[in-house]
Parts: C-alpha cells; sequence; structure tokens
C-alpha cells in the first residue's frame, strides 16, 4: 500500500506552490496574474527581484529532490540500485508525479509552473553527475545561440540520454527521467513557438529589438 501511495505523496510535495506563496506573502498578489502567469522562480523574480528567484528556486528543486528520496525511502528494500535504494518503479513514478505536481498543482486549479527548477532537484536525485553535464550543456547553448528557453530544452531532452549510456541504470528509471523530460519540454511549448517564429527573446537582446509579441524568456 506505502508503494502505491509513493506517486501521490510525490505529486502533492511537488505541487506545493512556492512562488506563489512567497510572492502572496510579499506582495499580496497572485504572481499568476503577473508577468508570464507562472509560479516559477523567473516570474517570482519579476516580482520579488533576484532574492525572490533564488528563495523560489531553491525550495521548488528541494522538492524534487525530496520527492525522489522520499519514494526511495518508502521503498527501500525492494532493489539495490546505488545510490537509491528503493524500487526504481516507484522511484521513476515519483520523479514524473512531482514534476506533474509543480505544473499542475491541485491547490491553484492545475495553474503552476514549467517545472523546471523541481526538475532539476529529480535530475540531482537520480544522477547528480550528469546533471553537471546538462548544466554544461545548457550554458553552451546558451553562449553559443543566445536562447535561455533553447539552453533548457536541449539540456533536459539530453539527461536521459546521458543516464541511459552513463549509468545504466533499471530501464524504469530512464523512462521515468524521459517522461520527466518530456513533460518540462511540452511546458515550454509556447517557447518552441517563437525560437521557430524567430520572435523568442535572447540574452543581452533590448526590448526594442524583439520581433513581435512581447517574449517571456526562461519561463518556468
Amino acid at each position: 500500500m506505502t508503494s502505491l501511495l509513493t506517486p501521490v505523496f510525490a505529486y502533492l510535495l511537488g505541487s506545493i506552490p512556492f512562488g506563489y506563496l512567497i510572492v502572496r506573502w510579499q506582495k499580496g498578489v497572485d504572481v499568476r496574474s503577473t508577468g508570464s502567469g507562472s509560479t516559477g522562480a523567473t516570474n517570482v523574480m519579476r516580482n520579488l527581484g533576484v532574492i525572490g528567484f533564488v528563495a523560489t528556486f531553491i525550495l521548488d528543486v528541494g522538492k524534487g529532490i525530496l520527492a525522489v528520496l522520499l519514494a526511495s525511502r518508502l521503498t527501500s528494500g525492494s532493489n539495490g540500485w546505488i545510490p537509491l535504494s528503493g524500487n526504481p518503479k516507484w522511484i521513476a513514478c515519483a520523479s514524473v508525479a512531482a514534476i506533474l505536481g509543480h505544473c499542475f498543482p491541485v491547490w491553484l486549479k492545475f495553474r503552476g509552473g514549467k517545472g523546471v527548477a523541481t526538475g532539476v532537484g529529480v535530475f540531482i536525485a537520480l544522477a547528480p553527475v550528469q546533471v553537471v553535464l546538462v548544466l554544461l550543456i545548457f550554458a553552451i547553448v546558451v553562449a553559443i545561440w543566445r536562447y535561455i528557453s533553447l539552453g533548457s530544452i536541449v539540456g533536459t531532452a539530453a539527461f536521459p540520454v546521458l543516464v541511459y549510456f552513463m549509468k545504466h541504470p533499471p530501464l524504469s528509471i530512464v523512462l521515468g527521467a524521459a517522461g520527466s523530460a518530456l513533460i518540462i519540454i511540452s511546458m515550454h511549448h509556447g517557447n518552441i513557438g517563437r525560437l521557430l517564429a524567430g520572435t523568442e527573446s535572447k540574452v543581452g537582446r533590448k526590448k526594442s529589438e524583439v520581433r513581435g509579441p512581447e517574449s517571456e524568456v526562461g519561463r518556468q
């Protein structure tokens, strides 16, 4: 029974809307009514500055890590995969559930963020070394093309591939990582559309230089 409840616990943990709560506490407004309409760290920064971004990012990363570790703890003993000792199937389910919780929180009528920070937390818990490589890929893509959204998408897509070829974990873990990455990428559908249309904002580009509707860079 505990194993069956693991994804539920992970979803509820992932759905804690830290960005919404922080902005509501500090400014008394719904962060979803401002900027990109997201509860993620980047939109919080538009309201509270760098401190708000850092606080939200750390908390969102933390809940992703905790969701995976909790799943490992609750199902411990059924598999000896290191560093996580729990059942890989339930760990994979918890990974996906935590990100779904952030993107579609039940507390906010299923309107949350894009899952990037929570995804980073999930990825750290699953494969920390590969996360370092993902961050390197992100930095290289942004440095060359200057699109934060493109860096996020490419880095996220690279994670399950790196996990598969470098760690050779159980198939369920690979599928969980791939599912998590797919959710995050799908939440960037607006950014993808603007990238294809050539209207996505670049790092360092002035607002007056952006063509078409206002773009939201790196929304989470």
